[in-house]
């Protein structure tokens, strides 16, 4: 297939700033929030088809307005991370009100020319045109926290391209975000669900004692000879009902009623272990980032859009989790996920405090973001659902996506990124676990290549 091109022209960048007045203060982000592995920015991405609607309301201003009006609830947004002065590397928000940043674009191509015939998702060709690096937009210290370009397509759909400073939410934060930002462009006057900070609620204790094992924070020495992106294959994987009843078939009894997340996780782990072919004595990790919200007692509180999210690692000799049927890794990525409570969420607050802030590890380590049941795609604007929306690429972290494809079929939108030679074994272990069942022969794992 020829790789996709298009032209794109863009307005010069504009600050949206809120709607009305909001406080000039400062606002401690928690120590689950500022620390390294979170100082990241996130590229994310929403598709939507024409709908009729977009002619009489011009999309671009009704989410610019829109904007607006939410940054009046979520000012903080508008603000800017400050690194606070002899304080161990302690984030703060200033909230000044200058906005987040927007890029009004047009482009000749149209939405359907994006994916392939059976689910439209992550790589997306020609990101850097749908998301523009505005010039000193980039950075995590004192620059705007959300980077938006709006571009409206020749078939009358339009692509929300978004960068977002992780340090002041995660998925689920984002979302809600999000989903205020369509009640808003609907005609609502406040969110149904009002932004709460708190963040205090995740801070250290004191005197900081860390009272978990923490194999995601171990600090391993690579000695890994380190592969351009370049030479590395991005694909996306779609498992409807029936590839996820196959894969389920591989699992022991026991644990055929384990979650989706768990089940493809440790497939995936286990078929990229097989592809990477490593010495059979290596350590290898998986690391499952975990929604806490519902670990703590009294509950995290609706509203609450920060960082409440776990890196927990299980660790498997490479020889054990490639010879090992499918149970032995599933057992273990269960294991890592039940391992997060609320008392491993305040000891990573005080690991954070102890250590300064150190990004988990990803030495011989598998990053898997489960947020199959964050559905971005179901926020709507006006004009329904979108065709795609989440992560816009899965270099560093393998993401699970609740999609539904262009046969109507719910499901789960997988990426990951191996070494071309690797990505090859891979798709070959895959597709072996889905042929396993023998009332789904033909079955196989529907997968979007690289453009």
């Amino acid at each position: 297939m020829a790789p996709l091109v298009f032209k794109v022209h863009r307005h010069e960048p504009e600050l949206i700033k809120p709607a009305k007045p909001t406080p000039h203060e400062f606002k401690l982000l928690s120590d689950i929030d500022d620390q390294d592995g979170l100082r990241v920015q996130i590229p994310l991405i929403h598709l939507y088809n024409y709908h009729p609607s977009m002619q009489e309301n011009d999309p671009v201003r009704v989410i610019k307005q829109a904007l607006a009006e939410t940054l009046v609830f979520y000012y903080p947004f508008a603000g800017r991370v400050r690194e606070l002065a002899d304080s161990n590397r302690k984030l703060v928000v200033e909230c000044t009100g200058e906005g987040v940043l927007f890029v009004e674009a047009v482009a000749d191509v149209r939405l359907d020319q994006f994916g392939d015939d059976a689910v439209i998702g992550p790589p997306f060709p020609c990101f850097d045109e749908l998301l523009f690096d505005v010039a000193g937009s980039s950075g995590i210290l004192d620059c705007p926290l959300l980077l938006i370009q709006a571009t409206l397509l020749k078939c009358g759909g339009i692509i929300l391209a978004v960068r977002l400073n992780h340090t002041i939410s995660d998925g689920g934060g984002y979302l809600q975000f999000w989903s205020s930002l369509g009640e808003i462009a609907r005609g609502a006057h406040a969110p149904s669900v009002l932004p709460i900070w708190d963040r205090h609620l995740l801070n250290a204790r004191d005197p900081p004692h860390v009272t978990c094992v923490h194999h995601e924070y171990v600090d391993l020495v690579d000695t890994e000879e380190q592969i351009p992106l370049a030479e590395k294959d991005h694909r996306s994987f779609f498992f409807g009902p029936v590839e996820i009843a196959s894969l389920r078939r591989c699992a022991p009894p026991h644990l055929h009623h384990c979650s989706t997340y768990e089940l493809i996780t440790a497939s995936f782990w286990r078929c990229r272990a097989i592809s990477l072919q490593p010495n059979p004595n290596e350590e290898m990790r998986v690391i499952c980032i975990v929604n806490a919200r519902n670990k703590f007692n009294p509950p995290i509180p609706d509203g609450y859009y920060g960082n409440c999210i776990a890196y927990s690692a299980a660790v498997a000799r490479a020889e054990d989790l490639c010879k090992k049927p499918l149970g032995y890794a599933l057992e273990l990525v269960k294991q890592a996920k039940e391992y997060v409570t609320e008392e491993y969420m305040r000891s990573v607050a005080d690991l954070m405090v102890i250590k300064g802030r150190p990004w988990y590890t990803m030495v011989r380590t598998f990053l898997v973001s489960g947020v199959g049941k964050v559905r971005f795609d179901e926020v709507d604007f006006g004009w329904g659902r979108a065709v795609y929306a989440g992560p816009a690429k899965g270099h560093v972290a393998s993401f699970h996506m609740g999609v539904r494809n262009k046969k109507g079929e719910d499901g789960i939108l997988v990426t990951l990124c191996l070494p071309k030679l690797a990505m090859q074994m891979f798709v070959k272990e895959l597709d072996s676990m889905l042929r396993e069942n023998p009332h789904n022969a033909q079955n196989k794992a529907k997968m979007s290549s690289a453009l």
